[in-house]
């Protein structure tokens, strides 16, 4: 099962930089692509990584990186999700910890907008002040979590998006 998180997020990375090489006129890709739904079962990673996908790419202006990394943040409360929740946690502290380079998009969003809050937050704590400086960080949750998601990431110097779902 963590190979298939990590292939479908890999996927979902590769399709978002591959859609953005495809310079169409906007009016052609709106015609081709319908707007995926959003996706009622937590457990279907396909659906909520093609949900998710066409948020992120919609939110890429200002980006500057080859493509951006995307997290889908596992829902469940099974040992199983928890596991790939903590080994996901640890890659993204480790991300934080190092810095990441301006011009780059890091976009979160799970079935649960109050786990991905507590993802985010968690993540970012060991950030220092101004180290994401022109780094887009995306948010994709419930209204209800958007302000602590700020308060988390403002000290850091990131350019913070919030998208509703």
């Amino acid at each position: 099962m963590r190979k298939f998180l990590m292939a479908a997020t890999l996927a979902l990375a590769g399709t978002l930089a591959l859609s953005a090489c495809n310079k169409q006129d906007e009016g052609q890709q709106t015609t081709q692509q319908a707007a995926a739904p959003k996706p009622t079962n937590p457990n279907d990673t396909q659906a909520w990584n093609a949900y998710l996908g066409q948020i992120v790419q919609n939110n890429m202006q200002g980006m500057t990186a080859d493509r951006p990394f995307a997290y889908l943040v596992p829902a469940g409360d099974d040992e199983d999700s928890k596991a790939k929740y903590d080994r996901q946690l640890q890659n993204v502290q480790d991300t934080v910890a190092r810095g990441v380079l301006p011009g780059n998009l890091l976009a979160f969003a799970g079935p649960s907008s109050a786990k991905t809050a507590d993802f985010v937050i968690a993540a970012f704590q060991g950030a220092k002040p101004g180290s994401f400086k022109d780094v887009i960080v995306l948010f994709i949750g419930d209204q209800a979590d958007k302000d602590r998601v700020l308060a988390a990431l403002q000290p850091t110097g990131a350019t913070v998006r919030f998208v509703a779902m």
